[in-house]
């Protein structure tokens, strides 16, 4: 039998209904459903909250929503490569693998061991303060981790290093440091290019920079990327879409690809530039 994790949106009356429904699905079959808490709470299956680590022995793990969902579940889970299957109920859904009507057998399939595994490089995020390796948190990003300006009314100032070689000194809104992944999220806002999600590389574009050069740059994932805050003004570093921990000068962080992929359950190969020309509208000519 099976642990089945899943992981619901908050408020999209949709995904609570899903919920249910799969969960006595799982249920009369003798699998087991777990969620995390607040999440449990709020689709009104509070014995099934879960408050330990929900990757630890679970063999998959269902997100009803959208790609922030499922941003959501990543983090929650990486580390132990547990594999997310995606359910789109969100708007762009680029991550997202099945549509709500086809949950039950796309959970069939994958019971049945009928399923591939995607893998998605993750970045990374070494926080360092005062400069010194080892004094910060580390985080993990599916999409991105950015360095930006926690108020409006200024820049932010940052060095940044490539592989331990000095490359230049930014003055922008903010730095992004992207995986292909998030090539296609906020970096593409910020007009970074596209990058395949086949590649293993870092993507950094600055936002809104202050500076002659303003291009994004794509390096191997191999090489490192530092940076760290040069101005007295401080700055926000942001993982996934999280305020995580706030940069004084002096604070670095340190990029690098993460040691394990995030991983998605997939039963057809994806089509990633027919997703891109159904997402943006593509005209064939």
């Amino acid at each position: 039998m099976a642990s089945v994790a899943l992981v619901v949106h908050p408020s999209r009356p949709r995904a609570a209904e899903i919920a249910v429904s799969a969960t006595a699905w799982l249920n009369q079959r003798g699998h087991t459903v777990r969620m995390p808490k607040d999440d449990a709470d709020a689709v009104g299956l509070p014995d099934l909250g879960w408050e330990g680590d929900l990757g630890e022995g679970t063999d998959i793990v269902v997100t009803l929503g959208g790609d922030g969902t499922i941003l959501r579940a990543v983090q929650l889970v990486c580390r132990h490569g547990t594999p997310v299957l995606g359910v789109n109920l969100g708007r762009m859904g680029y991550l997202t693998a099945v549509e709500p009507g086809d949950l039950i057998p796309s959970l069939e399939r994958f019971l049945a061991g009928s399923y591939r595994l995607e893998d998605r490089m993750m970045l990374a995020v070494a926080v360092e303060r005062g400069g010194q390796p080892g004094e910060g948190d580390t985080y993990w990003a599916l999409n991105e981790a950015v360095v930006e300006k926690p108020h409006g009314g200024h820049t932010v100032t940052v060095a940044v290093a490539i592989d331990g070689r000095f490359w230049t000194t930014y003055a922008a809104d903010g730095l992004i440091v992207a995986t292909p992944t998030g090539s296609t999220a906020y970096a593409f806002s910020a007009r970074g290019p596209i990058v395949s999600p086949r590649l293993d590389a870092l993507q950094m574009t600055p936002v809104s920079p202050h500076m002659p050069f303003d291009r994004s740059l794509v390096v191997d994932s191999s090489e490192a990327i530092h940076i760290t805050v040069t101005d007295d003004r401080a700055a926000m570093l942001v993982v996934d879409g999280r305020e995580v921990a706030l940069l004084q000068a002096g604070d670095a962080i340190n990029c690098t690809a993460a040691p394990r992929p995030a991983r998605f359950v997939t039963f057809d190969s994806r089509d990633f530039y027919g997703i891109l020309k159904a997402k943006f509208g593509v005209a064939d000519r």
